[in-house]
C-alpha cells in the first residue's frame, strides 16, 4: 500500500512553494514580461524616451536578412554541438562506468571542466588556438595549415563548437554516468550468458533503459546551447569574423547593447523564448515516445 504525507495545515504547502514561486516569478515572469511590453515599444539608449509602435519591431526584425542568417548560424551551432556532446559524454561514461584501475581518478578529473564558467572556457580554448600565439595554432602552421579564425568564419565557428562542446561534455558525463550505474547488472550479465556481444548488449539493453537520462539531457543541452554559450561566443569571437558566429542569444545583445535597438533587442528575446518553448514542447511530444521508463 503506498504512503502519501498528509498536511494537517492547508496552508503549510503553499508556505513551502513560497521560496520558489517568490524567486521564479521575479527571476523569470517579472523579466519576460517586461521583454514583451519592450518589444512593443522604441526608446533611445538611456530610457529617457519611448514610443509605443505595436508590431513594428517585429517587422523590421523579419525584414533584416541577418536576422535569418543568424538563425541559420544558431541551427548549426546547436545542432554540433548537442550531438557532440552527447555522444562523447556518452562514450566517455560508458568507458568510466567499467572496472578499471584509477577510475575514480578518471571520473574526477571529467567532471571538473563543469565547474568552469563559459566565459573562462572560451578564453582558455582561444589562448590555444590564437593565431600567432596559441600552442594548437602553432602546430597546425607547422603542418601547413593556414589556421586563423580571426579572418576564417568556418574556423572562427569550430573553435566555438570545440568550446561550447568540452564545457557541456562533463555535464552530461555526470548524468549518463549515475543512469549506467542505476543499470542492474543482472540484466548485461544475462545477456552475456545468452551469447550476446558487447555492442548488441549496449543498444538492446543498456541503452533503452538509459533513454530517460539521454532525453532529459537533450532537453537541458538544447537550451544550453540557445542560451549559455553566450559567454563562450563572447569571449571567443565577439560574434565575428563578418557575423559569421552571432548566434540568436549574441545578436540580442550586440543589438540592444551595443546597437542601442532595445526595442528590437526586446522583440528577439521574446522569439528566441518562443522557439525555445517550442523546441522543447516538441521534444516532449515526439521524442519522449521513444523514451522507455
Amino acid at each position: 500500500m503506498d504512503k502519501r504525507t498528509v498536511f494537517n495545515n492547508r496552508w503549510l504547502p503553499l508556505l513551502l512553494l513560497l521560496p520558489q514561486l517568490a524567486i521564479t516569478l521575479v527571476f523569470f515572469y517579472w523579466p519576460a514580461s517586461q521583454a514583451v511590453w519592450s518589444s512593443f515599444r522604441i526608446e533611445d539608449a538611456f530610457g529617457t524616451s519611448t514610443e509605443f509602435v505595436g508590431l513594428e519591431n517585429y517587422q523590421v526584425l523579419f525584414a533584416n536578412p541577418a536576422y535569418y542568417k543568424a538563425m541559420g548560424t544558431t541551427l548549426i551551432f546547436s545542432t554540433a554541438v548537442t550531438v557532440f556532446s552527447l555522444s562523447i559524454a556518452l562514450l566517455l561514461a560508458v568507458m568510466a562506468d567499467r572496472e578499471i584501475k584509477g577510475a575514480g581518478v578518471y571520473r574526477t578529473l571529467l567532471i571538473w571542466p563543469y565547474a568552469v564558467a563559459p566565459a573562462i572556457a572560451g578564453v582558455l580554448w582561444y589562448f590555444m588556438f590564437q593565431p600567432s600565439l596559441g600552442m594548437v595554432a602553432r602546430g597546425l602552421r607547422g603542418i601547413g595549415y593556414d589556421w586563423n579564425p580571426l579572418l576564417n568564419g568556418n574556423q572562427a565557428m569550430v573553435l566555438v563548437i570545440v568550446a561550447a562542446t568540452w564545457k557541456q561534455i562533463s555535464y552530461n558525463f555526470l548524468f549518463f554516468l549515475a543512469g549506467l550505474q542505476a543499470i542492474p547488472k543482472s540484466l548485461i550479465e544475462s545477456a552475456a550468458i545468452d551469447g550476446a556481444r558487447p555492442a548488441r548488449r549496449f543498444w538492446t539493453i543498456v541503452f533503452p533503459l538509459l533513454s530517460p537520462t539521454a532525453f532529459f539531457l537533450l532537453v537541458v543541452n538544447v537550451v544550453y546551447v540557445f542560451f549559455d554559450t553566450f559567454g563562450i561566443i563572447d569571449a571567443v569571437t565577439g560574434g565575428g569574423p563578418a557575423k559569421a558566429t552571432t548566434t540568436l542569444v549574441y545578436k540580442v545583445f550586440a543589438d540592444g547593447r551595443l546597437g542601442g535597438d532595445l526595442g528590437g533587442s526586446a522583440a528577439q528575446s521574446v522569439i528566441l523564448m518562443i522557439i525555445v518553448i517550442a523546441l522543447t514542447a516538441v521534444q516532449f511530444r515526439y521524442v519522449e515516445r521513444r523514451v522507455n521508463y
